[in-house]
């Protein structure tokens, strides 16, 4: 006879073995954004493209994200969780293909803004799935796997990117049947995506949907391997929280004056502070910004791929601690922690000099400075606004409006990693790292204030009762 303990733990088990598969597409989510980074400089010599070019190919896939992250929420509530992470798996795979036998910089653009697609439905679905398959005490944690998967998604795509360049000798140079090494580091996309699309099609659909769409009888057998119990009561509590007359609408967002409602505004203002301290300047031009202070290429991909390791350290900090010590807290640290950080850097950076070529040089210790203050400051993102944004925006909205208005949020956000990474590239230019790294040390400050005033603690609160 099985106990009472054993149908808990297997119950846990299997969510989180679900919430894995879900996660899948936060793996994807960062491989794909953070696999350009060790080919940047490759891809702008083979198709002879300028900064402004080449700044539209790293940020344009933001705006497809936007984009994607925008219907996301409409064909979710539509069509099922499920089977929109099937259709952002299929865009992935198309995406990496493409990429890797782009002949020129447009469509090699086209590609990317593909993939942005998928990247941005994948930021939208994962959250909105976890949160409403993931019992209140352990929903903390399991949202946090989104950022986990994310977070482990870049470091092995910065890995393939030093991989592939240190075994050819340059992304530049050939390497396996004598084509390009950058080529290849997008073509490494396509096993994962493939799984994603494998993984997707073995879970069950999300309860809320399911009771939302009037399949309670499934519903029930989820929420049963899901919770145990007793799932009809928890039925009944869901049916009142969720829209079964009519599909959910973007129009539910708005407030009885015709503006959005204050809670969205909230879920916008988290997203937009998480890309304003400049997060993904770090993933994104790391190997770049090293080599601009004196690295050379090898040296640059390997701090890049220390930095990844950091990154996926600190979100686990996160998930041991976020159920325990609550959202808020952990985003006032590391708010804190970003301020300390970033001006750390920008205070570096202003006392490099540049070289004949117009590259910053360190003088003395400089270097080490800024990187150890880089690495701390992602390790401060790392416990705090990385994963944490994630698990409020998958659970801090109503059951009738959680996909929209993730939607929304998850759109702006990246709207705003568009702005922070299509300006870096000019500001670093005319302006100076200095200048850059004020700006997100600012925002950071900023963000402390955000936290202070305007989030509320959702630890330890039923997702029927936000």
């Amino acid at each position: 006879m099985t106990t009472t303990t054993e149908r808990r733990k297997s119950n846990t088990f299997y969510v989180i073995l679900i919430a894995g598969a879900a996660a899948l597409g936060g793996f994807l989510f960062g491989f794909d954004t953070a696999v350009i980074n060790g080919a940047v400089a490759a891809i702008s010599k083979a198709f002879n493209a300028n900064s402004v070019e080449t700044g539209l190919a790293v940020s344009l896939a933001l705006l497809g994200s936007a984009v994607g992250a925008f219907y996301a929420g409409k064909i979710a509530d539509r069509y099922g969780r499920v089977k929109a992470m099937v259709v952002a798996s299929v865009l992935f795979t198309i995406s990496g293909i493409g990429s890797g036998l782009a002949v020129g910089i447009w469509d090699f653009t086209f590609w990317r803004l593909l993939g942005g697609l998928a990247v941005g439905a994948a930021s939208v679905i994962a959250p909105a799935y976890i949160a409403e398959c993931s019992p209140t005490h352990l929903r903390g944690r399991l949202g946090s796997l989104q950022q986990l998967a994310i977070v482990v998604g870049i470091f092995i795509a910065l890995l393939c990117d030093y991989f592939i360049a240190v075994s050819a000798g340059s992304a530049e140079k050939p390497f396996l049947f004598g084509i390009a090494a950058w080529r290849w580091m997008f073509w490494t996309e396509i096993p994962p995506a493939i799984l994603y699309g494998m993984s997707a099609l073995m879970i069950p659909e999300s309860p809320r949907y399911l009771v939302a769409q009037g399949r309670e009888p499934e519903a029930a057998n989820v929420l049963t391997k899901i919770l145990g119990g007793n799932v009809l009561a928890k039925i009944e509590e869901i049916r009142q929280t969720v829209l079964r007359e009519r599909q959910p609408k973007f129009s539910d967002l708005l407030g009885r004056s015709g503006g959005l409602l204050p809670i969205v505004w909230i879920g916008i203002g988290l997203s937009v502070f998480q890309q304003l301290v400049g997060i993904n300047v770090i993933f994104y031009y790391s190997s770049v910004l090293w080599q601009a202070v004196g690295f050379s290429e090898k040296d640059s991909l390997t701090t890049t791929v220390i930095t990844g390791a950091v990154n996926i350290i600190t979100t686990l900090i996160a998930i041991a601690f976020v159920d325990k010590f609550g959202r808020k807290p952990l985003l006032v640290l590391g708010s804190l922690g970003m301020v300390v950080t970033l001006g750390t850097m920008t205070a570096v950076f202003r006392t490099g000099q540049l070289d004949p070529a117009g590259n910053l040089t360190l003088n003395g210790s400089a270097g080490l400075i800024a990187l150890l203050a880089a690495n701390f400051y992602v390790f401060c993102f790392g416990f705090s606004w990385g994963p944490v944004t994630w698990v409020l925006l998958g659970e801090m909205f109503n059951n009738k409006i959680r996909a929209a208005a993730l939607s929304v949020a998850a759109a702006i956000q990246w709207v705003a990693n568009f702005a922070v990474s299509t300006t870096f590239p000019p500001i670093l230019q005319y302006f100076g790292l200095g200048a850059a790294y004020g700006l997100y040390t600012i925002a950071a400050a900023i963000s402390f204030f955000f936290v202070l005033f305007f989030i509320k603690e959702t630890k330890g609160i039923e997702l029927e009762d936000m």
